[in-house]
This record gives structure tokens, C-alpha cells and sequence, in this order.
């Protein structure tokens, strides 16, 4: 019962746009039913510029920064994503360390969600490992965030000095982990799949040169997704309750 009480859902990801590839039209969904949705990206995105860049001192990552966070926040307006926190790690640099654990703890602490989607801390090998997926800030945000899951979240002997700033252990009821070598859960996105793809749209600086492709890959990704569960369109993780 705790979900209809407490209506509160929270997606930790390591870069903008991974949440809107992953699980963007189920967000969109909970939006849509009544959930206080809250993105937590980890790193500062500053790494995210092209493969080709000669430059990348240390005013290009803050060029690259600001625009990327600029566009998460379009991307979550767009699925109606009440707020996003950007913990600002190095992008690239991302460790599973207690450093970000307790950054991930005091953020469920203060908006104390009663779901929380998170990336795979495993990369998948079948029926073959997608390398981009796999990226080594993905590996660490979800591993630190499940860390942060259980048990320092719900723990008062895990990190004192954040009941010192007042904020009180939080259990957190349903996880749902995306990119998972077993996937347990499929959520019907038919109805949100076109806001999934304008919120993508908005990281124009990721997608912009090739979009009508990637638009056609995620909608018949989503499709086959969808039609393994009997829908038009899904999303999949591996969904878990913490009792």
C-alpha cells in the first residue's frame, strides 16, 4: 500500500539521455498516473562532446556540460519529470565508491521515493554485448545505487552525519533495473512511446545528426519489447521488491 500512499519514484542514471533510452516512456506513464517522478544524473556530462574533438580543455567539458544538463531538463519536461539533480562527478570517472553512495543516499533520504529505477551494474553477454550500453559510468551508477538501496539508505548506522543534516533512514519498496542480463517485468508503453521519443528528440547535441534512425530503432526495439508481453509498445527490467 505504501505506493498508493506515497506516490514518489525516482530514476538514478549515470549521463543525461540514459534515462530517456531506458525507461523514459514508463516514466512518462507514472507522470502521467500521479507520481512525483525525480531524475538523479550522476555525472556533470562533460565528457559527452564528439569523438572527433581536438579540444577539450577545461572551458569545452563546461561548454558541453551546461548544454547537456540544459537538455535533460527539456527532455524530463517533456515526460513531466518534477526536477532533476545532477551530482556533478567527472564524467568518465565514475566510481561505485562511498563517495557516490552516500550522494545517492541523501538524495532518497530527502525525497524518500518508494521506486527507483536504476542502470544494470552487469553488462549483458547474450545474444551479444552491446558495447555502448555498457558504459563504465552505467556500471558504476548502478551499482552505487543499489549499495545505496540497501542497506545504507534504510540503515541509521550507515552514513551518521546524514541524520546530523536531519534526514531520516527511507526504505525504498520497488526497484526496477534496466539493461539486465534477466529481465522479470515489462511495462505497456503504447501510450507513451511518442513522449519517449520528443523527450530523446531534446538531446539535440547526442542525437541530432541522426535521429530519424535512431528514432526507427528505439520505436521497433520498443515494439519487440511490447509484443513479447502481448503490447504495441514496452519497456523491460528486472524488477524487484525490498521487504
Amino acid at each position: 500500500m505504501q505506493e498508493e500512499q506515497h506516490k514518489v519514484a525516482m530514476v538514478v542514471v549515470a549521463h543525461p539521455d540514459d534515462a530517456e533510452f531506458d525507461c523514459a516512456g514508463s516514466v512518462a506513464l507514472w507522470a502521467h498516473e500521479g507520481w512525483d517522478v525525480y531524475y538523479v544524473i550522476c555525472t556533470d556530462a562533460s565528457g559527452g562532446g564528439s569523438d572527433s574533438a581536438t579540444d577539450v580543455g577545461l572551458e569545452a567539458r563546461l561548454r558541453i556540460s551546461q548544454t547537456r544538463m540544459a537538455e535533460q531538463r527539456a527532455a524530463a519536461s517533456v515526460l513531466g519529470v518534477k526536477d532533476v539533480i545532477f551530482l556533478g562527478y567527472p564524467d568518465g570517472r565514475l566510481q561505485p565508491d562511498l563517495d557516490l553512495r552516500r550522494s545517492i543516499v541523501r538524495q532518497l533520504r530527502i525525497y524518500r521515493p518508494s521506486r527507483v529505477i536504476c542502470q544494470s551494474p552487469e553488462r549483458t553477454w547474450t545474444p551479444a554485448l552491446i558495447i555502448p550500453r555498457y558504459h563504465p559510468d552505467h556500471l558504476a551508477a548502478g551499482e552505487a545505487t543499489l549499495s545505496a538501496i540497501y542497506p545504507a539508505s534504510q540503515n541509521p548506522w550507515d552514513f551518521p552525519e546524514l541524520l546530523e543534516e536531519g534526514l531520516q533512514p527511507h526504505k525504498v519498496s520497488e526497484i526496477y533495473i534496466s539493461g539486465t542480463p534477466v529481465q522479470n517485468h515489462s511495462i505497456d508503453t503504447a501510450s507513451t512511446i511518442d513522449l519517449k521519443i520528443a523527450a530523446l528528440r531534446a538531446h539535440d547535441s547526442q542525437v541530432g545528426e541522426n535521429f530519424a534512425d535512431l528514432e526507427k530503432f528505439l520505436r521497433d526495439l520498443n515494439a519487440q519489447i511490447g509484443q513479447k508481453y502481448g503490447y504495441s509498445y514496452g519497456e523491460e527490467f528486472h524488477r524487484v521488491e525490498n521487504r
